[in-house]
């Protein structure tokens, strides 16, 4: 279908920060083959159920047609569709990847790989520094390095258990 005649969905829960976004434009431009087997979900009126970002990095990538599945249903079953599409309800292997398949790939794929990724040591022997107790002002910070989609699960989880990721801690440690 023309991908002008597509409507994105102004309701779309879901978003795709700008680095990985770049990656999902990259990711179509180098094997667009792949959308005739993942094609654009979308309702009688032509509007997207499931791949807005897809549609958006089709566009970016500068294709003109893309393909598409139209779905006749009601708009509870196209709710339902929208967040169930989008539910991530699977976990890496982490072992299994570092074993099987080759680190740069799967990071040029868009797949975000721990920073010790082919079990090389991580050096904290500056992160723990002696604190000066005389000089504290009532507050302390940890700060934790995540990649950017690393980031986002988290804070997410967080919100979950408590209003700020302070909040959330503190609870998940039963402080």
């Amino acid at each position: 279908m023309k991908i002008n005649e597509i409507k994105t969905n102004p309701d779309n829960p879901r978003v795709i920060r700008d680095g990985m976004f770049k990656k999902l434009v990259q990711s179509i431009k180098d094997f667009p083959e792949m959308l005739e087997k993942r094609p654009i979900v979308v309702n009688t009126d032509m509007m997207v159920l499931g791949g807005n970002m897809r549609l958006k990095a089709c566009a970016e990538a500068g294709l003109k047609d893309v393909p598409v599945m139209v779905a006749d249903w009601t708009e509870e079953q196209q709710r339902e569709f929208i967040i169930k599409d989008n539910v991530g309800f699977g976990e890496w292997d982490w072992d299994s990847l570092a074993n099987e398949w080759d680190s740069e790939e799967l990071n040029d794929w868009g797949l975000d790989t721990p920073d010790n990724w082919g079990g090389e040591e991580l050096d904290y022997s500056g992160a723990n520094q002696e604190i000066d107790v005389d000089n504290l002002d009532g507050s302390m910070t940890i700060k934790l390095n995540y990649t950017e989609g690393e980031y986002w699960k988290v804070k997410e989880e967080l919100s979950k258990v408590a209003e700020t990721p302070e909040q959330a801690v503190y609870k998940l440690l039963n402080l």
